[in-house]
């Protein structure tokens, strides 16, 4: 992934490039292993990040039963129109740890989707915030839910948003061997 100005634009123009594993790849990876295992794989660099993690930037810093930790940079390539990170970025950054915290806790066969997500806005993140990190937190774990809670502060410890999500909880089909290129 490279950030740049761009020599074939005018002065303002800048570049990222960003590149990303075959997200069902990444899948498969973590469809026999506990969420925990497949997370640590993942902050271990043995599975490939998702793509949309890829692309805005965002790095897993801690994963526990229960529990994650992500940062992202409060860089340029988010910014909306008044010059602050786009609110759906940071939006992305707290569903994905929540997320995190949730899949954490699950057993082999197991998987999660989000069912709902709020989100208060505390403060713009800006050039001034420096790498935004998130933490998400189980606070309540069921059979068929998970509710989570999030917190997101600048690098400067500032709280910037808070959020909350429940998750569907559901058995993943069994898996299905891909068919063979050619």
């Amino acid at each position: 992934m490279t950030d740049e100005a761009s020599s074939k634009s005018p002065a303002f123009a800048r570049r990222r490039t960003v590149e990303w594993v075959d997200p069902h790849v990444i899948a498969a990876a973590g469809h026999n292993v506990a969420g925990l295992d497949f997370l640590r794989s993942l902050l271990a660099g043995e599975i490939p990040p998702p793509p949309a993690i890829q692309l805005l930037g965002i790095e897993i810093v801690s994963v526990d039963p229960g529990t994650a930790s992500m940062r992202m940079p409060a860089a340029e390539y988010l910014f909306n129109p008044l010059g602050s990170v786009h609110g759906g970025s940071l939006a992305t950054l707290l569903d994905s740890v929540m997320g995190c915290a949730v899949h954490s806790t699950l057993p082999v066969g197991r998987g999660y989707t989000t069912l709902e997500f709020k989100m208060n806005f505390l403060r713009a993140a800006n050039e001034r915030s420096g790498v935004l990190t998130a933490v998400g937190q189980v606070v309540h774990g069921g059979r068929r839910q998970a509710v989570a809670e999030g917190r997101l502060s600048d690098s400067s410890g500032r709280l910037v948003a808070t959020a909350s999500t429940t998750c569907l909880l559901f058995d993943l089909p069994e898996a299905v061997a891909p068919a063979p290129a050619g």
